[in-house]
């Protein structure tokens, strides 16, 4: 293993509204991961809520890791420090999955690479969105199925304003929230914005992102476990935010801003997280080692 190294894996927004299971970006916000051999499987946890047991989702990872290599998992003792709120919307369980596949990739020397990195994980987790941008750092489009991921352009001067409710979504409500099928109409509104995100990127045109962001296919349809999450996007953007959705499944919103309308969406979106927290954030890299 060389010299002990510290594994950090960034927190994701997946959707961006428009690009539902399909576009995702990495923030600047990391868990942070140290393993190292150990006669049994043990898990040392700091950080947002409560996790423990030797069937979390780092040490899930890494199994799946080495099983894709052909290799037995030794047993391994995991110290994570994770910052990232956990169900709200902010790609808590990727990054955990996804530290866990890279464990694997190390311990092999290298063998998986980052495109086996994300394919593990895509798999495992069954949405790209999230692992794809905490793999690949900034912005991703990404499928599953063949599991595929192309980095986008990354914006200079730009920052997320993240209102973070007191509450949780919990992914599998979040996901029963949406309807078997939609209108037309509605996959017709949501294709030609997700679109768009590409394409304001590699232009530069930033402010088509404000179009780029509106989405029919689930926001709508899971307002109701978040009060008032539609009036919140909208108020952000009156007050000058280039986009704005609801990370994930929630209840996260999202509001991506220029450095001088950042006071004024922050302020904008206080209503609605209410007693929870605001976290301004830029975008981040994909997972890296630092030595320790």
């Amino acid at each position: 293993m060389g010299h002990p190294a510290r594994l950090y894996v960034p927190a994701t927004l997946a959707n961006l509204g428009s690009g539902f299971d399909a576009l995702g970006v990495a923030l600047d916000l990391y868990l942070e991961v140290e393993a190292e051999p150990a006669q049994e499987d043990t898990f040392l946890y700091q950080g947002e809520g409560q996790v423990e047991g030797k069937d979390n989702l780092i040490h899930q990872g890494y199994r799946a890791g080495m099983e894709a290599l052909g290799l037995r998992p030794e047993p391994l003792l995991i110290r994570a420090f994770n910052p990232i709120p956990l169900a709200r919307g902010m790609g808590s369980s990727s990054a955990a999955l996804v530290a866990g596949v890279a464990l694997a990739d190390q311990h092999s020397g290298g063998r998986l690479g980052r495109e086996g990195v994300f394919q593990v994980a895509a798999r495992l987790e069954g949405h790209p969105d999230n692992v794809a941008p905490a793999v690949y750092g900034g912005f991703v489009a990404a499928l599953a199925e063949p599991p595929l991921a192309i980095p986008l352009p990354r914006p200079q001067g730009v920052y997320f304003v993240l209102a973070i409710p007191p509450y949780e979504v919990p992914t599998p409500l979040a996901r029963a929230a949406l309807p078997e099928q939609v209108p037309l109409k509605d996959a017709v509104f949501n294709l030609a914005r997700s679109a768009l995100w590409p394409a304001a990127l590699y232009s530069g045109r930033l402010e088509a992102l404000r179009e780029a962001c509106r989405d029919r296919l689930h926001q709508p349809h899971r307002a109701h476990l978040m009060p008032g999450v539609l009036e919140a996007i909208e108020g952000a953007l009156e007050a000058g935010a280039l986009a704005a959705f609801v990370g994930g499944a929630g209840p996260t919103v999202a509001a991506l801003a220029r450095e001088d309308r950042l006071e004024e969406v922050a302020k904008a979106l206080e209503g609605y997280r209410g007693e929870g927290r605001t976290l301004i954030l830029g975008i981040g890299e994909g997972y890296f080692w630092k030595e320790t």
